[in-house]
C-alpha cells in the first residue's frame, strides 16, 4: 500500500514550508549559534515558527535538523546528543501541528555535512554513510513522516543519506540537489543525470533548493521533468542574499516567489513546492495561492476534522444561465459595448447610456474593472444598478489584482446573489501603470487560477473542495489577444483558460486581420464562441497612444497613417469608424467570430452604434434620445 504522503502526491501539489535558519536569525539567535540546539534548551521558539508556516498554508514542515548530525555538531561540544536533538525537534513539529489544529506531513530534514570538498578529503563513503545512519535513526525515534535530503552539492554525500536512509526505512525521500548559476553542481553534475541517478537510488521525489534563486531554478527543473516521469520538488531561495547593516538579506518579494512557484508547477509538473534560504511565512502564503489555483479538488488539509467526499454537482447548462449566454451558445451573433463605471457617485451618465445601447438592441454592456488602474466606483455595483434600473444585461470584467483568494471568492458568491451571470474574468492592469502606483497588488492568481475558482463554484464547490450548496451558474468569459507579441505564450494561456473552465472569450482591439486569422488557426481545436474586440480611434495621436503605451495593443503602420491623413476633429473620428467598421466585417467572416465588443473612446455611445449599425436590430437611430 502506498504512503499516504505519496498517494496525495498523485493528485495533489503540496506546500512545503520555507527557511528555518532565516527565521531564527529574524528572532535575534546569533548566526554562530548552534541552531539544532534549539530543539533542547528552546524548543517553544522552534515550535513558533512552524506553528506560522503552518498558518501560512505549508502542508510539510521541516524538522529543525539541517545541521543535527555528528559531523556538525562536533564544534559545538554537541556530538553526543544526536539522537536527543533530533528526537526533540520532530516534537517540537507534532506539538505544532497539535496546536494549530492543521494536518501535516513533518519532513525530517538531512542537510550536508560542510564545505563538500573538505569532508570529500575527510571522509570516507564508510564514514559519511555512518554519520547519516545516526541522524536518521533519531528522526525515525521522533516518529516522522517521510525525509528531506537537501542542500547536497556532491553526490558521496546524497548517496551516503539517501542508503542510509533505505538502510533502515522505507519512508518516502525527498532528494534535493543545489546548483549553481551555470545550472551545474560544483562538480559538474546536470540535473538530468542527477534525477536519473537518484531515482535509482531509491527517492521517490528528486528536485533541487538553495541554488540561487527561483530564476535559475526553473531551468535545472526544466531539465529534470525532461529527463523522465519524476515528482519533482522545489524549494529556491529567495534571490540572492546581501549585506545590508550588517544583516543578511534577501529581496526576492512574496510575489516574485508565487509567480516562480506558477511556473514551477505548470512548466515543470513540480508536485512539492517551498522555500529555502531567505524565505519567510510571507512568502509562503504567497504561494499558496498558485499552489491552490493550480491543481485538482483535494483534501483540505488545513481542517482538523476529515471531511466527507464532496459530491459531483452537474453545472448548470450554459444556455440557460443567461440571455446573452443562450444566443452566444446557439450561434447567433451578439453585440456588446463596453462603459466605463464613474469616477464618482453619480451613475446618471452610465444610466442613460446603458438605457440607450438597450433601445438600440446592444445585448450587453461590458463593465470593466478599475481599467488602466483607476480608481472608480465598483463594477460590481454598477452592474446591478443598471440591470435593475434598465434591464440590460451586463459583462461584469473581474480582475485578481486587488483581491485575495477568500475575497474573490466572497465577491463572486455576492455578485452571483445580486442577479449576476455573465463574467469576463482578467488579470488585471499592475496598480504601477495607472493612477496609484504605490498601491499593492495582490494577485493570488492570475486569469487561469480565476477562471478555475469561477469554474468551481459552478460545480458547488469553493477552490480548495468544500461544498457550498447548490452550484452558481456564471457564463464564464475570458480576454485574448490575437496581437500579442509572443503568440506562442498567448495561444498557450488560452489553451489553459479553456480547460480552466473558459466558455467564451473576447478579445483586445483588433486591427490587423492577419494576426485573428493566425490566432484562430491556432485555436480551432477549442472552438469556443469568440468575440471580436472593436476600437473606434478618434485622431493619429490616439492611435499612437495606444500603439506605444497600452500593453498589449498593436495597431498596424497602416492604420496609423490612415488617421494621420486624417489629422485630427471630425474627419478622424469618421474614418476612425470607418476603419472599425472594416474590421468587424472582415472578422465577421470567420465562423468562429459570434460577436462584437465595442470599446467607444471615452464611453461615448454614438460611436459605438455606428460601428454597429449594421448589425443592429434598432437601425434608423437618427434623433435617438430615450428617456429613463
Amino acid at each position: 500500500m502506498a504512503h499516504p504522503f505519496l498517494e496525495r502526491l498523485n493528485d495533489s501539489v503540496l506546500l512545503c514550508d520555507g527557511a528555518m535558519g532565516t527565521m531564527l536569525y529574524a528572532k535575534g539567535i546569533f548566526i554562530n549559534r548552534c541552531f539544532d540546539e534549539l530543539n533542547l534548551s528552546n524548543p517553544t521558539l522552534v515550535q513558533e515558527i512552524h506553528r506560522d508556516y503552518l498558518a501560512a498554508g505549508a502542508e510539510i514542515i521541516e524538522t529543525n535538523t539541517f545541521g543535527a548530525n555528528r559531523w556538525k555538531l562536533l564544534p559545538h561540544g554537541l556530538e553526543d546528543k544526536v539522537l536527543e536533538i533530533n528526537r526533540a525537534a520532530v516534537g517540537a513539529a507534532r506539538r505544532a501541528i497539535q496546536e494549530t489544529h492543521r494536518e501535516a506531513f513533518v519532513a525530517g530534514s538531512i542537510g550536508p555535512l560542510g564545505n563538500p570538498l573538505q569532508t570529500r578529503e575527510r571522509l570516507a563513503p564508510s564514514e559519511l554513510r555512518a554519520i547519516y545512519v545516526e541522524q536518521v535513526r533519531g528522526l525515525l525515534e521522533g516518529g516522522i513522516d517521510l525525509l528531506m535530503i537537501e542542500t547536497i552539492s556532491h553526490r558521496e554525500e546524497m548517496e551516503a543519506a539517501i542508503l542510509a536512509v533505505r538502510a533502515q526505512t522505507d519512508l518516502p525521500i525527498i532528494a534535493q540537489m543545489t546548483f549553481g548559476e551555470d545550472g551545474l553542481t560544483v562538480h559538474g553534475d546536470r540535473p538530468d543525470e542527477l534525477a536519473l541517478w537518484m531515482r535509482s537510488l531509491g527517492a521517490e521525489v528528486v528536485g533541487c533548493n538553495c541554488s540561487v534563486g527561483p530564476a535559475a531554478m526553473l531551468e535545472a527543473l526544466e531539465e529534470m521533468a525532461g529527463a523522465g516521469d519524476f515528482f519533482l520538488a522545489a524549494q529556491p531561495n529567495a534571490g540572492a542574499p546581501q549585506w545590508v547593516e550588517g544583516r543578511l538579506i534577501y529581496f526576492s518579494s512574496p510575489e516574485y516567489m508565487s509567480t516562480y512557484a506558477r511556473r514551477f508547477i505548470k512548466s515543470c509538473g513540480v508536485r512539492v513546492v517551498g522555500g529555502c534560504c531567505g524565505t519567510t511565512p510571507e512568502h509562503i502564503r504567497a504561494m499558496r495561492g498558485a499552489v491552490r489555483a493550480l491543481q485538482p479538488t483535494r483534501i483540505d488539509v488545513s481542517s482538523p476534522v476529515p471531511r466527507e467526499a464532496v459530491p459531483t454537482v452537474e453545472p448548470i447548462p450554459a444556455a440557460q444561465r443567461s440571455r446573452f449566454a443562450r444566443r452566444l451558445t446557439e450561434g447567433e451573433f451578439v453585440t456588446s459595448v463596453e462603459i466605463s463605471p464613474p469616477k464618482g457617485a453619480d451613475t446618471s451618465r452610465v444610466l442613460q447610456a446603458a438605457a440607450k445601447l438597450h433601445a438600440a438592441g446592444v445585448d450587453a454592456i461590458n463593465i470593466p474593472d478599475g481599467p488602466r488602474a483607476s480608481a472608480r466606483m465598483s463594477p460590481q455595483a454598477m452592474a446591478v444598478i443598471v440591470a435593475r434600473q434598465i434591464g440590460i444585461e451586463v459583462l461584469l470584467h473581474y480582475c485578481c489584482r486587488d483581491r485575495n483568494l477568500l475575497g474573490m471568492q466572497s465577491d463572486l458568491l455576492g455578485a452571483y446573489a445580486l442577479g449576476q451571470r455573465n463574467l469576463l474574468v482578467i488579470t488585471g492592469d499592475p496598480p504601477k501603470l495607472g493612477d496609484y502606483p504605490n498601491a499593492t497588488a495582490v494577485f493570488d492568481v492570475d486569469s487561469i487560477g480565476l477562471t478555475r475558482i469561477v469554474n468551481h463554484l459552478n460545480h458547488g464547490r469553493d477552490l480548495v473542495g468544500s461544498a457550498l450548496g447548490p452550484p452558481t451558474s456564471f457564463f464564464v468569459g475570458v480576454g485574448a489577444n490575437p496581437g500579442a507579441l509572443n503568440l506562442d505564450e498567448e495561444v498557450r494561456r488560452f489553451h489553459e483558460k479553456v480547460e480552466a473552465g473558459a466558455e467564451y472569450a473576447l478579445t483586445q482591439p483588433v486591427f490587423d486581420l492577419d494576426l485573428l486569422d493566425e490566432f484562430l488557426r491556432r485555436t480551432e481545436d477549442v472552438p469556443i464562441p469568440i468575440v471580436v474586440g472593436i476600437l473606434p480611434l478618434t485622431s493619429h495621436r490616439n492611435a499612437e497612444f495606444y500603439h506605444n503605451e497600452v500593453p498589449g495593443m498593436s495597431i498596424p503602420e497602416a492604420v496609423r497613417e490612415r488617421m494621420r491623413l486624417a489629422d485630427s476633429g471630425d474627419e478622424a473620428k469618421r474614418v476612425g469608424i470607418e476603419i472599425a467598421r472594416e474590421a468587424l466585417a472582415a472578422a465577421r467572416r470567420s465562423p468562429r467570430i459570434r460577436g462584437a465588443y465595442v470599446m467607444p473612446p471615452f464611453s461615448r455611445v454614438e460611436p459605438a452604434l455606428e460601428v454597429l449599425r449594421d448589425v443592429l436590430p434598432v437601425r434608423d437611430l437618427e434623433g435617438f434620445d430615450p428617456t429613463i
